[in-house]
Formats: structure tokens, C-alpha cells, sequence
């Protein structure tokens, strides 16, 4: 590894690699993955570091500038403030919506340019998803319009607007204050979020609506309450990724995530350690079960429930779970994961210091608001469990199946041709990911980094039913390249983020319509997440042209005993949809 290059496996010719059958690619990726993880340049993580710092120091300063706050010089008199967090939090979202955050750089795909965002959704004739384009009037079509730009813009000029408004109403806490955001400030930022998001869903979750615009209408309350709901919300954030990892998946992805750490475990005997056998069988050992199921489920559940009902106002107890959790969001961020939602743990970090530093003597049980509580339920109840229920239905985002590995995925089946038609077709907010990492690399390099990563895909669980399930979908492998569904949703919709919804029928659809592919020419396999009470997930078989060949259920206790290479000859079992379970029945 390198500043600027990233390690591959060394015995690998890159001019013959793309000849070498895709499980052989497969293996020798994921092998080498257990010593190196992704194998990032150095330049890479600096980058990264770099884009926090200055998330951070941004918001430090954008704050600062509230009348009769004081400078960045006096921060530590004034961070405390209620208006400071209620800033922090419009800050965040803006940074989110911007495409800057969670969905940026390399490690989504993004080298040239490393975002996409609002290079994108600033421009129309680009495709944008509805979420009910046949329930919600005015929302068809697949083709972003000048009013979608307009509301776009709406959210982006009153959340500057915000930032930039003084406090009102005088001190609000005893200490002392500049006083809180007019709470009618927002009111154009969630009107203009929400007719946004039922026109193109892709950005309402690029602003991590179920987590920043729930906090905006948070504002419209007094203070105490307002202390009391931030908390109740990082807790049901907490509670919601430890639930949905109390499945076998996780394991898997805790492995795969510190055998990519380059920080808290650079060894590459350590990295091996995470597998049963770091050459012939990668499935984790009892270690990463160990971290995911104690270091990582026990401790969202345990400590965050001891700081929100049971923690003393102040002193050693306090801080102990404090910092416990603030290690713990280290911990992610410092394995630097795809996806890479590292200024989300960032401000999870923030948050601890000042709603448990700042104000530990308000109590959640000082809420007085019905009507808050009642959003919050909502919010942070009812939807993650219907979520947790009907996976297909709601996105992990606002389910809260965070980190779980039981994500919705694709794989993308390209015939030689696919790729240069949509490349001439489709208003991009970038080239296909070959294409940029053919600028930097070479188009012989950029093969071998895509094959890396699939491999990481193939190293979680839904990876291994996406690789067995391609030969259901296609019947000569060796004449398609087989593309990620995160490889195809960055350049085309401006955003991705491990949702796999937002590369489904739709944007299939989207593609036929602009491309006219003919039968065959794509033929992508659909993989939802399981149900928290179910022990399978369904799966779809899509064609462009002819819509969908096949559904059907995989059983996960299939998807654990496969390694991230699917094995010549091997026919991944299925249950046909409508059918009893069958092993390797015909299309």
C-alpha cells in the first residue's frame, strides 16, 4: 500500500484477470482481504480524516457566528447553550443533504469527483425515484423537473438561513443564554423536505431525515422537553441498531469491518483471527461473534439505557458510560467502513458530551408533552418495527437497522456494451465507477478494484446468496460482468448509501426507458433483508426488458454455511415462490 495506490494481491496479472472465472476472482479477493481488508491507499484515510475535521470545525464556526455567542476563541463558555445543539443539528443535516457525509469519497465508489449530492440534484432531466409514484398525486415519472430543483434548493437556502438566525426569546436556561431558534425557521426546510421526499426518496434519506428533520420538529418545544426528546432519540437510535443485529449476519460484518481496521488492529495475524481460517473457510471465528454480540448489541443495549434512566447528574458513574459510548463510536469510525457514516458517529460523540456533559440533570422524565411523545413513538417505535417486519416495505434508514448486515442488495448482470449505453445515455452525476478508476489507475487496475469490491460483499451474508443466485439469473457467466447494485445507484441517482432499494425495479425501469436494452441484456438478481421473525429472505429475478423471471426465498442457515466464493457445480438452494422448499429448481 501506498499514498496513492491501493494494495491488490501481488501474484495476479491484471491483464488476464478479467479471463479467470468469477468464483476464482472471488476467492483469491476475499483471501486477500482477510490480510489487508479493502487494501485503501493511505491518501484515502487522510482524506477521510480530513472531511471530519472540517465537518467539525465547519459547525464550530458557522455557530459561532450567533449574535452574542462569542467568537471560536470563547467556545468552551458558550458550547453549552441550548441554541448550540439545535445549530449542530441543522448544520448536520445540511452537511448530510449536500451529499458530503455518509455516501462520499472512494470507499462509496466516488473517486472522480468524490461526491455526488447536489452536483446532482441541482440539475434536471436526471433521474430521480418516488417512493409512491402510484398513490401520491403529482409524484410520477422517473425525470428530476425544474420544481424538484426549486425545493431542493428550498431546503439547501433555509437551512443557511437558519444557521445564520440569532437566538430568540432571551435565556431560557438558568445559567444563562442567547436564547433558542425561532422554531418557524424550519418549518420551510421539513414542508420543502417532506414534497421532496415524495417526489425522489433518494434524498430524503441522503438528509437522514428519520434522524435530523424528526429532530427540527423537536424545536417547536420548550426546552426541558426538547433536552429530554434529544436523548430519547439517540436512544431509540441505539436500541434500534442493537436490535437488528441479533441475527447471524452481524457477525459477518463485524468481521469483515476490523479486518479493514487500520487502526485498531494493523496486524495481519490479528485481521486473521477473524476467520475460521483465513484461507479455506471465511466465516467468522468465535472472536467477532464475540465483539458484535457483547462489545457491540450488549453495549447498546445496557449503557445507553443506564445514561437515560439511571445515570446520576453528574460524577464518575456518569462519565464512565459516557466515554464508554464515545469509545465505542471510535470504534466504527476507525474501522473507516464503506459507506463510511462517519460524521453520524461524530455526532453521536458531540451529542454525549453535551446532553449528558451539559445537561445531566435533565431527566427524560421531564417531559411534559403528550403530543411529543406521541411523535417520538411514531417515529422511533412504529416504524422500525414495521420495518423490522416487513423489511421490503421501509428503508433500514428510518427501520434503524444499522450496521446489521441485513441490508436489501443487488447484483447487476451486464452484457459487454451495457455499461457504454448507459454511459451515452444517462445524465450522470459521474462515469461509472470503471471509468473513473480507469482515469487513475488504468482500465486493467480498475477491474481488479471492483473484483475487491465484490469481494467485500460476498463476505457478508447476503453477498453468498447474491453470488449463488446469479446463476439462476443469467446462463453462461462467463458473458456478463457482474456490478454491484451500490456500483450502479452512486452515479445514476447522485447517492448511495448500502440501500438497496434504491437500485431495485425502479431504477431497472428508469435505465430501460433511457437505454432500450433488449432481452438479456441485464438481468439483475433483487435480494430483500430477512424479517426479524422469519428465517429466510425473498429474493427477485429482474430482466430490463421483460420485467421479473423469478421469486422466490433463500433460508439463511444457506447463506452461513457458503463460503464468499460460490463453488463450481454448486446449485444454492431456493423455495420458488408459491412453492415448497426445493433445492436447485429450474427458472
Amino acid at each position: 500500500m501506498t499514498f496513492t495506490k491501493p494494495t491488490l494481491p501481488a501474484d495476479i496479472d491484471p491483464a488476464t484477470w478479467p479471463q479467470l472465472p468469477r468464483w476464482q476472482r472471488l476467492q483469491i479477493m476475499t483471501r486477500h482481504w482477510t490480510d489487508n481488508g479493502f487494501g485503501t491507499p493511505h491518501g484515502v484515510y487522510v482524506l477521510y480524516v480530513v472531511k471530519i475535521a472540517a465537518y467539525l470545525g465547519g459547525a464550530a464556526a458557522v455557530i459561532s457566528l450567533t449574535p452574542g455567542l462569542g467568537g471560536l476563541g470563547e467556545l468552551t463558555s458558550w458550547w453549552t447553550q441550548p441554541i448550540v445543539y439545535q445549530k449542530l443539528v441543522v448544520f448536520t443535516l445540511l452537511f448530510e443533504v449536500l451529499g458530503l457525509g455518509c455516501g462520499s469519497g472512494p470507499l462509496t465508489l466516488r473517486f472522480v469527483p468524490p461526491l455526488g449530492g447536489f452536483l446532482y440534484w441541482l440539475r434536471p432531466g436526471t433521474i430521480r425515484l418516488p417512493p409512491w409514484p402510484d398513490r401520491v398525486p403529482l409524484t410520477r415519472g422517473d425525470t428530476r423537473t425544474v420544481a424538484d430543483v426549486v425545493l431542493y434548493a428550498v431546503v439547501l437556502g433555509s437551512l443557511v438561513w437558519t444557521l445564520l438566525a440569532p437566538g430568540v426569546g432571551g435565556p431560557v436556561t438558568a445559567r444563562g443564554d442567547v436564547g433558542l431558534l425561532d422554531p418557524m425557521l424550519v418549518v420551510p426546510t421539513l414542508a420543502a423536505l417532506a414534497l421532496l421526499g415524495l417526489r425522489d426518496k433518494t434524498v430524503f434519506l441522503a438528509a437522514r431525515a428519520e434522524h435530523y428533520a424528526l429532530t427540527l420538529i423537536v424545536f417547536f418545544f420548550p426546552i426541558t422537553d426538547q433536552i429530554a426528546a434529544f436523548k430519547l432519540i439517540l436512544l431509540a437510535l441505539w436500541w434500534g441498531a442493537a436490535t437488528s443485529k441479533l441475527n447471524h449476519h452481524f457477525p459477518y460484518v463485524m468481521a469483515v469491518m476490523m479486518s479493514n481496521n487500520p487502526v485498531l488492529i494493523p496486524a495481519k495475524w490479528a485481521k486473521r483471527r477473524m476467520w475460521r481460517d483465513a484461507t479455506h473457510d471465511l466465516r467468522p471465528s468465535a472472536l467477532p461473534r464475540l465483539l458484535a454480540h457483547v462489545g457491540g448489541t450488549l453495549s447498546e443495549f445496557v449503557v445507553p439505557f443506564y445514561l437515560v434512566f439511571f445515570a446520576p447528574s453528574h460524577g464518575p458513574l456518569l462519565w464512565a458510560a459516557v466515554l464508554y459510548m464515545v469509545a465505542f463510536h471510535l470504534t466504527i469510525a476507525s474501522t473507516i467502513p464503506m459507506g463510511v457514516p462517519l460524521e453520524w458517529n461524530a455526532f453521536f460523540i458531540v451529542s454525549l458530551f453535551y446532553l449528558y456533559g451539559g445537561y445531566g440533570d435533565y431527566r427524560v422524565s421531564d417531559m411534559d408533552s403528550p403530543l411529543l411523545l406521541a411523535i417520538l413513538a411514531a417515529s422511533l417505535v412504529a416504524v422500525p418495527v414495521v420495518g423490522n417486519l416487513l423489511p421490503d416495505k421501509v428503508s433500514f434508514l428510518p427501520a434503524m437497522r444499522y450496521y446489521a448486515g441485513n441490508w436489501a442488495a443487488s447484483a447487476w448482470c451486464l452484457r459487454p456494451g451495457v455499461e457504454d449505453r448507459i454511459e451515452a445515455n444517462v445524465t450522470k452525476c459521474s462515469a461509472l465507477a470503471n471509468r473513473q478508476l480507469a482515469t487513475l489507475y488504468g482500465p486493467q487496475i480498475a477491474e481488479v478494484m471492483l473484483d475487491k469490491m465484490m469481494a467485500w460483499r460476498s463476505m457478508h451474508t447476503h453477498g453468498r446468496a447474491l453470488n449463488g443466485l446469479v446463476a439462476r439469473a443469467v446462463d453462461d457467466e462467463s458473458g456478463y460482468v457482474v456490478r454491484d447494485g451500490e456500483y450502479m445507484a452512486g452515479p445514476l441517482i447522485g447517492w448511495n448509501f448500502g440501500e438497496g432499494h434504491l437500485h431495485n425495479e425502479q431504477l431497472i425501469e428508469a435505465l430501460q426507458r433511457r437505454c432500450d436494452f433488449a432481452e438479456g441484456d441485464v438481468r439483475v438478481v433483487l435480494l430483500e433483508g430477512q424479517p426479524i421473525h422469519r428465517s429466510w429472505q425473498a429474493y427477485r429475478i429482474v430482466d430490463a426488458k421483460t420485467g421479473v423471471i423469478e421469486r422466490g426465498y433463500v433460508e439463511v442457515a444457506d447463506m452461513i454455511a457458503r463460503q464468499p466464493w460460490p463453488e463450481p457445480g454448486d446449485v444454492f438452494p431456493v423455495r420458488l415462490h408459491g412453492t415448497e422448499p426445493t433445492v436447485g429448481a429450474a427458472r
